[in-house]
């Protein structure tokens, strides 16, 4: 199991990319760059420039925020700069957020990713190959490449692209289109053991090679009783967050806390985020998050996801000790070889 380092949220470009600088001076396998306050790629093209050996990602950029064509001189360049090391991750977002934040379309997305990923190949496929550029699809219409606007094939190949998935329906479309899952912190074991993974599996005809499983999953780290309380409160946040999100409703649902998501979402309007961190209950924390110091937080890690997982990040949702993170990360590696 691999395990990368994820710029903090809130990062600057700048931030980002001397944090990922010391995260391959650490020995981290790759580095993952999110898609919040700034834009995921220009961020990753300064990453490429200073790191020589790590693997970048986007995780996740907003797909339905641009277009396929857009999308794909991105990631070709960043697979140009980084002389291969990108993986394309990819995520719908929901639809406040593309209709009043982005002001871009909005329908049947599971429909619309599976179909924006399958024209990102053909065009791809035109650069490689040389031959005429016609994609025309539900959504999307790309039947222009003029030899001008036609960068050639890509000497490093093309990127993985990685979706990010929840419900069932993303979820086959990326095990259809995608070369990698993209697992939403708001992810317990046994959802991604009985859902994902057979969903994954059916859309592949029963074939998972090749595809490759990443997971985010929430930490509780601390190296004493105090730092973990106040990273427990910030977790809980998050997870009510989260949960109060229609979204992620199969995932609670799958172990009864569908009243608790109700709970949640009237809360969020509300605005009443104490409130919403309260009604997370202790079952709810020890499936969505691992706690302890970085020793325990390793092992439970492992124990939980090591054989269902190909690659990990950590998520802490507040201002983690690096030192702690990296001493989890070396213990995931020494118990991976000494498996």
């Amino acid at each position: 199991m691999l395990v990368d380092y994820a710029a903090p949220v809130a990062a600057t470009p700048a931030e980002a990319e001397a944090a990922a600088v010391s995260a391959e001076l650490v020995g981290y396998d790759g580095f993952n760059v999110a898609e919040t306050r700034h834009d995921a790629f220009t961020t990753l093209a300064l990453v490429a420039r200073a790191t020589l050996q790590i693997s970048l990602q986007s995780a996740i950029a907003v797909a339905f925020a641009r277009n396929p064509m857009n999308v794909a001189v991105l990631a070709n360049d960043l697979q140009l700069i980084s002389e291969g090391r990108f993986r394309l991750g990819l995520g719908s977002q929901v639809k406040p957020h593309i209709e009043r934040r982005f002001s871009m379309p909005w329908s049947r997305p599971a429909a619309r990713m599976e179909e924006f990923v399958t024209a990102l190949r053909a065009i791809w496929q035109s650069w490689a190959t040389g031959e005429r550029l016609f994609f025309r699809g539900h959504f999307y219409q790309h039947t222009l490449m003029t030899e001008f606007f036609d960068p050639g094939p890509n000497p490093f190949g093309n990127p993985r692209v990685q979706l990010a998935a929840v419900g069932d329906r993303m979820v086959t479309a990326a095990g259809r289109v995608a070369d990698g899952l993209l697992v939403h912190p708001l992810t317990t074991e046994t959802y991604l053991k009985e859902r994902m993974i057979p969903a994954v599996r059916a859309a592949r005809g029963g074939d998972l090679d090749g595809f490759r499983i990443e997971m985010s999953p929430m930490v509780v780290l601390g190296a004493d009783a105090g730092q973990r309380a106040r990273a427990e409160a910030a977790v809980r946040r998050q997870i009510a967050f989260y949960a109060s999100t229609p979204a992620y409703r199969p995932v609670l649902d799958l172990h009864g806390w569908g009243a608790v998501a109700d709970q949640l979402t009237q809360l969020s309007r509300r605005k009443s985020w104490d409130e919403m961190a309260r009604a997370v209950t202790d079952d709810m924390l020890d499936a969505f998050a691992v706690s302890g110091d970085p020793a325990t937080v390793a092992a439970g890690l492992v124990d939980r996801f090591g054989s269902a997982i190909d690659r990990l990040s950590l998520y802490p949702p507040y201002e983690a000790d690096r030192y702690q993170l990296a001493a989890v990360r070396s213990a995931i590696t020494t118990s991976a070889l000494s498996g």
